[in-house]
């Protein structure tokens, strides 16, 4: 249970980044869409515990040390090949939107104007990858609960002090920028972004545990933990719909209105797991091309963190309406090739 535990953790650690902590995402892929916002969330909760198992099962079996075995394992020579250069791409601009969270982070919360922040958690994401750290998952992994213990907190006090009726809250949450037209295609949408995003961690993680039933546990409760982290900070977000509408860092404004203390807890909190994942992503992307011990390495980290830097500028709300969007359609394809592999496994099994 200790390693499934683990693997769920660092699945939760990974994908909860600069959108999903700051409330965001959730804003534009649930809250957005109002009660239906809530069942939306339950799908995606279903959808993560399902595709988790899978892909942990998946990298345990094949015993990888990479997403790439796995990935031409399920989808052969030719829709892997489409599939692995897909993912990558996730990587580098998950990565960017990190630069852009914590831009919005510093900006909303310090007064430091958005380039500056960005600035500083690029600085500090290529300074830790040039000095090589080892065990990201596990620092991912870690930051998890605390997040989750300040989300918590923020909720019970937006559920007390709430000062408008729920027809008010689902007439304002309607009234906000959603990132599609429906619901249950926002919410597939979410779940395939960050499946996609996640995949290459997730499978990894399975390549370490040799029994599939411990990695398939360990991914069906990040999906779990991934959800119940949805629901609480869509409820907390709608029912003060009146105090985050239009803010770029929802659940840190709430925070803020708490006490200034929390404000600055949820702040660390946001900037420790956007500085965890954008380490973790750009670490995965530039291994794609580079390998760690190679002299190239170092200014391609140098290199491809500056990149990430100039296309961050587009601004974080932006980047997560536009860039998630769009990453969320092609990712289907990597769901729907995970699914075809789950049921021949199944039908191998009964055969």
């Amino acid at each position: 249970m200790k390693k499934s535990l683990q693997i769920g953790g660092a699945f939760v650690g990974l994908i909860v980044g600069a959108g999903f902590a700051s409330g965001q995402e959730i804003m534009q892929y649930f809250t957005s869409f109002g009660l239906m916002g809530i069942v939306g969330a339950l799908v995606a909760t279903a959808a993560f515990a399902f595709l988790g198992m899978t892909l942990a099962q998946l990298g345990s079996q094949l015993q990888t040390t990479s997403h790439k075995g796995v990935i031409y394992y399920i989808g052969g020579r030719y829709i892997g090949l489409v599939l692995d250069f897909l993912i990558t791409f996730f990587l580098f601009g998950v990565a960017v939107v990190m630069f852009a969270g914590a831009g919005s982070t510093f900006n909303q919360m310090f007064g430091i104007p958005p380039m500056v922040g960005s600035i500083i958690m690029v600085a500090a994401t290529i300074f830790t990858l040039l000095l090589n750290i080892k065990n990201i998952i596990n620092l991912i992994a870690v930051i998890t609960p605390y997040l989750m213990g300040i989300i918590f907190i923020i909720l019970i006090y937006s559920l007390f002090t709430m000062d408008i009726s729920i027809s008010e809250a689902n007439e304002l949450a309607q009234a906000q920028s959603a990132a599609t037209s429906n619901w249950l295609i926002g919410a597939l949408l979410y779940v395939s972004y960050n499946i996609a995003a996640g995949a290459a961690i997730l499978i990894v993680m399975g390549g370490t545990v040799k029994d599939r039933k411990v990695a398939g546990v360990g991914g069906i409760l990040g999906g779990i933990m991934l959800g119940l982290l949805i629901i609480l900070i869509n409820l907390t977000m709608f029912v003060k719909m009146d105090v985050v509408a239009g803010v770029d860092m929802p659940t840190l404004e709430l925070a803020k209105q708490i006490h200034p203390a929390v404000g600055v807890l949820m702040a660390i909190a946001l900037l420790g797991m956007m500085y965890n994942t954008a380490v973790g992503m750009f670490y995965a992307f530039t291994v794609r091309f580079v390998a760690p011990d190679h002299k190239v390495f170092k200014p391609t980290i140098v290199v491809v963190g500056l990149a990430g830097f100039v296309a961050s500028l587009a601004g974080f709300t932006t980047l997560v309406g536009k860039v998630y969007s769009t990453m969320g359609y092609l990712g289907f394809a990597l769901i729907i090739v995970v699914v075809i592999a789950w049921i021949r496994k199944d039908k191998r099994e009964i055969a």
